[in-house]
């Protein structure tokens, strides 16, 4: 497609059409790039489209389509799942399993392919063979060619309606009109057509995405499928784009197109219409070259980018299909052979302790060598202690290895114990320190992990400086990772206190890179960061106390606790906290009559009150207080009203947008402290936007809705007369 095909006459079109033209590219720049990985454009043309059909789409909203490529980011929370009964049953496949120490492994799919020979009424049945994609299991129904919904497969019957979250998800077309490849086909775009596939998570994305948890001390998923299925069921489509979600079909539901005679010309439909499929599809002839076809996804299943535990076999022709029908719950034309999971025995041959960085100690099991599944494995992680003492784990052990999900080594038993060795115990090994710092570690009542307590550990200390000079809590500009990484690793810095410490000659000649390639920080920098290290003494309370890192204690209820406390000697010996620990523990009704006393919100509970109150009680917690005064940081709290606590904005919700006089940050914790609630969406239930130049969509929204819109001088006009 050339350059004038894209821009040219562009201006000469009504809104309307050149909103239609740029949708219709903007799919189908999407195909190419998320499921055939041909682009035809470069990102810079992509966003220069992208940016063009967002303004015409905020400036005429009379042509909202919630298919829009503008809308692959997510829209506004919803309140819970809505039920979609299927058009046709989504029925699952009968599985078949390989048997274990028997003379023929394969024989349950014998039995079944026997059943086609039987019913069908002769020796050679052609079918298809595919993997069996692990993920979850939705229907797509597209509606000429626009999909008008999404949902899981429930009961069969019935199922989530999951359609703003699928809408997110790239490589699954919205309009499949947009499809070059459709226009000549001997296929026309259905009138109906409902696909069926699986949404999962891709190994390498699943594993760069739990690498990014962790690294933001966020708990991290088991497999590719728990972390697929708990996204498709979150509530805020937003969370949900920024997950890496893919899309593969393999099967057909309700239909109103083109006659579809086998199974090959479905996959060509698919082809034409740009929707991703399941690949590789074999073709089988007989038993033999079944069992054959089979055997060869076993083999090259590990290096699909996608879990897989076996292999879907079905009838080629589907008017043998319809011929054989169904059981009560599913088809008898094909059968889903599960292969036995790759395992094999070794030996462990000791443990190490891993320190996280959030201070969890993980155990880690190191192994002699073995190969499973393509790989060789020879560390698998053991979780926690509790089930170190379930599979009674111990050093010198045979142990039984498996790939849990074909992705992650685990030790599934036991095969050979010691005599004489007991259960390996995390606090005992450690001698109860920390193998990091040699700090104190603990087991809160209610959890599993043990945790070191010290906030100057070392293997922790990236990450608490990293979320230390984060955006929301410090905002020390150029002190990324990268930087905090190459402190630590130099030993300029153990905790984030000690970036006080730190002056122009040492932080220009910090090497980022390594002795072989070095890379400084460079003077200019460092006169930089100095200087935002300068400005965060002033910084307010609520964000001191969010860049410190306590547990549980996140950014809204910093702001609240900066609410009810004017500093940090306040809030380490708060009345208000011992009362909410006090009273509550067992007494849900004490819980809430003290919340409504002091107006606090859900942020704050007795979870978060012990959080706070032990780390003040903790050598970290009085050594930080220490370190404080020492350094003449004093943080103070701008929206303290504890003696007023409805501040003239109680009660009242407030949206900003556009371009203000201040940084929109400083206008939200000003707006909060008036007793006001910043949204960043405008509703119905909306009390004011405060626009500034540009304002956008969200000012739109406000005129259609009726929600008054002032400017920053209407704003401290209406303050004061309220």
């Amino acid at each position: 497609m050339s350059e004038p095909d894209l821009f040219s006459f562009a201006a000469a079109k009504s809104p309307e059409s050149r909103i239609r033209e740029l949708r219709t590219l903007l799919e189908h720049h999407n195909r190419l790039y998320y499921t055939q990985a041909a682009p035809e454009i470069s990102d810079a043309e992509y966003d220069r489209l992208y940016r063009e059909l967002e303004e015409l789409e905020k400036k005429h909203p009379e042509f909202h389509d919630p298919n829009s490529p503008t809308l692959r980011v997510g829209g506004a929370p919803i309140d819970g799942f809505q039920q979609i009964q299927h058009a046709v049953p989504m029925l699952s496949i009968d599985d078949v399993f390989e048997l274990k120490d028997v003379p023929e492994p394969a024989a349950e799919l014998i039995a079944f392919y026997q059943r086609l020979r039987k019913n069908l009424g002769r020796d050679e049945i052609t079918v298809t063979v595919e993997p069996k994609i692990d993920g979850v299991a939705v229907s797509l129904l597209y509606r000429d060619g626009k999909l008008a919904y999404a949902a899981t497969r429930g009961d069969g019957k019935t199922g989530d309606d999951v359609t703003h979250n699928v809408r997110t998800i790239r490589s699954i077309p919205l309009d499949l009109t947009s499809s070059s490849k459709i226009q000549n086909s001997k296929f026309k775009i259905p009138a109906t057509l409902e696909i069926r596939g699986e949404i999962f998570m891709p190994n390498e994305a699943f594993a760069a995405m739990n690498a990014e948890r962790d690294e933001e001390g966020l708990p991290t998923f088991a497999n590719p499928r728990n972390a697929a299925a708990g996204t498709l069921k979150q509530l805020d489509p937003k969370i949900v784009a920024k997950r890496p979600l893919a899309f593969l079909a393999h099967g057909l539901g309700a239909y109103d197109g083109e006659p579809l005679e086998t199974e090959h010309d479905f996959h060509a439909l698919l082809d034409q219409l740009g929707i991703p499929r399941n690949q590789p599809l074999f073709t089988a002839r007989n038993l033999d070259e079944m069992l054959e076809c089979v055997a060869r996804i076993n083999r090259e299943r590990h290096d699909l980018d996608y879990g897989t535990d076996g292999a879907v076999i079905k009838v080629l022709d589907r008017a043998e299909r319809e011929n054989l029908g169904f059981t009560s719950r599913a088809p008898r034309w094909a059968a889903a052979y599960k292969f036995l999971p790759e395992q094999q025995e070794t030996t462990l041959k000791n443990i190490t302790i891993q320190v996280g960085r959030t201070g969890v100690l993980t155990p880690v099991a190191e192994l002699e060598p073995v190969l499973i599944s393509g790989s060789t494995v020879s560390r698998a992680t053991l979780h926690n202690q509790d089930e170190i003492d379930r599979k009674q784990i111990h050093i010198g052990a045979t142990v039984l290895v498996e790939k849990a999900g074909e992705i992650i080594p685990a030790i599934v038993k036991v095969t050979k114990p010691v005599p004489g060795v007991g259960v390996y115990s995390i606090f005992d090994h450690a001698e109860g320190k920390c193998p990091s710092c040699g700090g104190p570690i603990s087991q809160e009542d209610g959890f599993v992990a043990w945790r070191c307590t010290n906030f100057q550990c070392p293997a922790q200390a990236v990450t608490r400086i990293t979320h230390f000079a984060s955006r929301k809590a410090l905002d020390l500009e150029g002190l990324g990772e990268t930087v905090a990484e190459a402190l630590v690793r130099h030993n300029h810095c153990r905790t984030p206190l000690d970036l006080f410490d730190l002056t122009e000659s040492i932080l220009a000649n910090l090497n980022l890179g390594t002795d072989e390639s070095p890379r400084r920080y460079g003077e200019k920098n460092a006169a930089k960061l100095l200087a935002a290290l300068e400005a965060a003494k002033t910084k307010p309370l609520q964000r001191w106390l969010f860049a410190m890192g306590i547990r549980q204690l996140g950014e809204s209820a910093a702001k609240e606790l900066a609410r009810l406390h004017e500093n940090l000697n306040d809030l380490a010996e708060s009345p208000i906290l011992a009362e909410l620990l006090r009273d509550t523990r067992a007494d849900a009704k004490k819980k809430n009559e003290l919340l409504a006393k002091y107006s606090i919100t859900g942020d704050v509970g007795p979870a978060v009150a012990e959080s706070i109150t032990t780390f003040f009680k903790s050598e970290a917690g009085k050594h930080t207080l220490a370190r404080l005064s020492e350094l003449g940081i004093h943080p103070q709290s701008p929206i303290s009203n504890l003696q007023s606590p409805n501040g003239p904005l109680s009660g009242k919700t407030v949206v900003i947008t556009g371009t203000l006089s201040i940084d929109r940050d400083a206008m939200k914790e000003y707006i909060e402290s008036k007793g006001g609630k910043v949204s960043g969406s405008v509703s119905a239930k909306t009390h004011y936007v405060i626009a500034g130049e540009g304002g956008g969509s969200k000012r739109d929204k406000a005129e259609q809705l009726g929600v008054p819109i002032i400017d920053e001088a209407e704003l401290e006009k209406l303050l004061q007369g309220l």
